[in-house]
């Protein structure tokens, strides 16, 4: 893995090719990002881009998705000087929450919980995952948000933000109704829709 080369001419997503294939079958996302991750302009740029749409919006805060929703979500925060909420999967918070079940884009059901003290109403929340496939696990995330109180509105400047948010039906619902930002430019979101 070549840490050190970037581009001559950085266009936006050019650090999805960074990416590795899946090489263990179908129990596996089909894409890991964990190498882009390593790669520290590669990283910073992708942040950047991720960022851009919601430059002079009022964003109080960044909420990542368990488990990889916390690096960018991470990043995310720090570029914006804000802090950090980590929405959890079920049963690693030891404090009083608020849960929402779900279905994830392998078609397991699931449960993500957020603490209740983190959100007070009308507090203006980027959601951060790294990736939204049937939009199972952030349409629950936003659940749990607004049921706080929080705004991940499109009349509110915030919204959501993913490497890639795949035009499922489920990714089609969270863009038509919340501010979105991805990385995949428009010629190659049909190769990631497709999972090639």
């Amino acid at each position: 893995m070549d840490l050190c080369h970037v581009p001559a001419t950085r266009e936006k997503g050019w650090y999805l090719s960074l990416m590795a294939p899946n090489v263990k079958g179908p129990n596996y996302a089909w894409l890991d990002p964990s190498r882009l991750y390593c790669h520290p302009q590669g990283l910073q740029d992708c942040v950047a881009d991720l960022l851009q749409p919601f430059q002079g919006d009022v964003i109080d805060m960044v909420a990542g998705i368990d488990a990889m929703g916390f690096i960018l979500g991470a990043a995310a925060a720090a570029t914006l000087q804000k802090g950090f909420l980590a929405i959890r999967k079920a049963g690693h918070l030891c404090v009083q929450t608020v849960a929402q079940p779900y279905t994830d884009y392998s078609g397991r059901d699931k449960v993500l919980e957020v603490r209740t003290d983190a959100i007070s109403p009308g507090l203006r929340i980027l959601l951060v995952d790294q990736w939204v496939e049937t939009g199972g696990t952030m349409r629950a995330a936003i659940e749990l948000v607004e049921r706080l109180g929080g705004v991940v509105a499109v009349c509110v400047p915030t919204g959501v933000a993913a490497i890639c948010m795949e035009n499922s039906e489920g990714g089609k619902w969270i863009q038509e109704r919340y501010k979105c930002s991805h990385c995949v430019p428009p010629r190659l979101q049909p190769c990631f829709d497709q999972h090639q």
